[in-house]
């Protein structure tokens, strides 16, 4: 198997983050410098490119690095997802017990949805996917709440630089027609998907009320012939029942 690429300033640049943050006193060119095996001029162009993004953050007295409100910020998102999970565990898998569906947890990663975990329905026939799997924002109910989150600006900014995919007959492309529905989950709370990104799936989707630093949602996945109109409606006040749940348990998780 061929070595996998390593870009190296991103390499020199990880490993200068690396020492900042185990350093207690902090670290100055000089001293980064010896302990890295790394020419003074490189290290000093890549400390302030770290500087430039608050990743690290440099004592003008003593000329010693630190690590900055960026990367703290970026630490504390990362480890509020680990919390996330867990704290939605036992929930997800009660949702899943009184919907006999398959139940998702995801967190908006850049432009699309990272699945952080799944609780898969006992069913034999059921919707699944690996956790990690990334789906497009625009993807069904998830990508609507997600997109819901965002102020109005935002969201059409998304929708008018990168168009809505086809992906069944039940697909909303018009973007006037998208934002209005949009809008519409702002209102209500949840999203639905009528088999709007997989033929013959329904799912019921609702925002988990977190912090500023990352959105995530839970939703519910299921065929059209287990999901009728009367057990969406159904699975609508169990779904947003359990996001509220997730939530306040989040909160009182960070007050601890």
């Amino acid at each position: 198997m061929p070595p996998k690429y390593l870009a190296p300033s991103v390499t020199k640049a990880f490993e200068i983050l690396r020492r900042v943050t185990k350093s207690d006193q902090g670290l100055k060119i000089s001293d980064l410098s010896k302990e890295l095996g790394i020419g003074k001029s490189t290290v000093h162009g890549i400390t302030a490119a770290l500087e430039e993004l608050g990743a690290i953050m440099r004592d003008p007295a003593t000329k010693r690095y630190r690590p900055g409100l960026t990367l703290l910020e970026l630490g504390k998102a990362a480890y509020s997802q680990f919390d996330l999970k867990d704290l939605a565990r036992p929930v997800m898998e009660n949702l899943m017990e009184t919907t006999q569906e398959s139940v998702f947890l995801g967190v908006l990663n850049g432009e699309h949805i990272t699945i952080l975990d799944i609780v898969e329905s006992r069913n034999d026939l059921k919707i699944t996917s690996p956790v990690g799997t990334a789906l497009p924002l625009m993807a069904g109910a998830a990508g609507k709440v997600f997109l819901a989150e965002m102020n109005a600006s935002r969201t059409s900014e998304i929708i008018e630089s990168r168009g809505i995919p086809r992906y069944t007959d039940n697909t909303a492309t018009d973007p006037q027609q998208y934002l209005s529905d949009i809008e519409q989950v702002r209102k209500m709370g949840y999203a639905t998907d009528y088999e709007e990104y997989i033929p013959g799936v329904r799912a019921v989707a609702a925002p988990i009320r977190l912090n500023r630093h990352f959105s995530a949602a839970i939703w519910v996945v299921g065929f059209k012939m287990t999901l009728d109109d009367d057990k969406m409606k159904a699975l609508i006040t169990a779904t947003r029942k359990a996001a509220e749940s997730i939530s306040r348990k989040f909160e009182e998780q960070q007050l601890i």
